[in-house]
């Protein structure tokens, strides 16, 4: 199956040598051999011939705001909504925001602040793609912008007190969105917030985020999660 990953941002330069980019993580998370991966710089003006190009695309994160004026944003906006139906989707942080922009919902800067730090999240709806465990998931977050419109069909799967919309699909278009990182090593995530420490986030959000990370999580878990949607929806 052919994956193509939209790449919609970079790590910090100085943690590329030692965690790679973001389509390097996502490949690590799903498995090198897994899929015929191509990898499009949507952010550098990049993105595909068409939909069909590839049997399903994976938006990743980045610094950038769904509702930029960036040229590039609105581009990819436009290949989402070409792509809907198309082709299987999933969106992951700003790849999930994106979805949600597209497809008539709404994104802002959220007033609540930045979550950050391993999160946990209630699995408020069971999908065919998922394993019946526990009814909570822990991810690493890292996020000032939220969804707070939930588009016309999506429906929310994982949800916080913090973030409402924290997972979204749409029933019948192969397509599926979280707002939360399974494809972050908890050490790149904690690098991420201490190369932002004291101009980003205080000391002690810091140290709080941080800490975090010593608990559990279910990056693996919902690592397969996704796998098991790509197989059953191309």
């Amino acid at each position: 199956m052919k994956l193509g990953i939209l790449k919609t941002g970079r790590p910090p330069r100085p943690a590329i040598p030692t965690f790679g980019t973001y389509p390097q993580m996502f490949q690590r998370l799903l498995g090198p051999d897994a899929y015929d991966y191509q990898v499009f710089a949507a952010d550098e003006g990049e993105l595909p011939d068409g939909p069909t190009a590839c049997d399903a695309w994976l938006i990743t994160g980045g610094a950038s705001g769904a509702y930029d004026p960036d040229p590039w944003i609105g581009a990819t906006l436009d290949f989402l909504r070409a792509a809907r139906g198309q082709a299987a989707l999933v969106g992951v942080c700003l790849g999930h925001q994106l979805m949600a922009q597209a497809f008539g919902g709404q994104v802002i800067k959220s007033p609540k602040g930045w979550g950050i730090g391993e999160n946990e999240y209630r699995v408020l709806k069971h999908e065919p793609w998922m394993d019946p465990a526990a009814p909570t998931i822990r991810l690493p977050a890292s996020h000032q912008d939220q969804v707070v419109e939930k588009p016309p069909g999506a429906e929310v799967w994982a949800a916080s007190d913090f973030t409402p919309y924290a997972g979204l699909v749409w029933p019948g278009e192969r397509a599926i969105s979280m707002q939360p990182h399974p494809e972050f090593d908890p050490a790149y995530a904690a690098a991420l917030i201490e190369n932002r420490r004291g101009k980003v986030y205080a000391d002690d959000e810091a140290d709080q985020a941080v800490a975090s990370f010593d608990g559990p999580d279910d990056r693996a878990r919902v690592g397969g999660w996704i796998g098991n949607f790509l197989k059953a929806a191309t």
